[in-house]
């Protein structure tokens, strides 16, 4: 149980770096007119995915570990890691826990972007299942599970509404020729 609670703490630690990034990639966003969307799930997020590991160690306690499905179920979680960190060093300064968009900024389609929309949201769901699935934690992988697909749906939702709006900027800004500039008054 010893080093399965720390797993849980470096997986919180990761948790926090993630929060320097994403405070960092904020002021880079809002200083270039990004304009955040869907705040409104962001504070349940937080308690999900805090209790998310609170609830690991709590069931870890009456839960034996099983070798072949811990071990498999560790290097799920080191993989979703690899995804996610993946994701934020592809975004860059674009990343962020919150849903920003930076107006006639195009999408970014390289990295894992290329083959999905939304990578990130296939590490948290791997990462949920896995991570309390090491120390053999079902109820906490199933309720987690079951919570989070539907924040998921709401987050998504959010999030494509306001990339669509991006790219709409995006496009018309491409699409539509400048005006031609006015003659003057005595060329006219």
């Amino acid at each position: 149980m010893t080093w399965y609670a720390v797993l849980i703490g470096a997986v919180a630690l990761e948790r926090l770096a993630e929060l320097v990034v994403s405070r960092r990639n904020l002021a880079w966003a809002w200083a270039r007119g990004g304009r955040e969307y869907g705040f409104g799930h962001y504070p349940f997020m937080v308690f999900l995915h805090t209790g998310l590991l609170v609830a690991c160690l709590a069931e870890a306690t009456r839960r034996p570990f099983i070798p072949a499905l811990g071990w498999s179920m560790l290097a799920v979680v080191v993989l979703a890691q690899a995804l996610r960190w993946w994701c934020i060093s592809t975004l860059g300064p674009r990343w962020n826990t919150r849903i920003i968009v930076i107006p006639r900024m195009p999408l970014v389609e390289s990295g894992p972007y290329r083959w999905l929309s939304h990578p990130n949201y296939v590490a948290v769901v791997l990462e949920g299942i896995a991570l309390p699935l090491v120390h053999t934690g079902w109820v906490t992988a199933t309720v987690f599970t079951v919570l989070n697909a539907g924040l998921l749906r709401v987050r998504i939702v959010a999030e494509n509404a306001a990339m669509a709006g991006a790219l709409a900027g995006v496009q018309e800004t491409v699409a539509t020729p400048p005006e031609p500039p006015a003659l003057a008054p005595d060329r006219q």
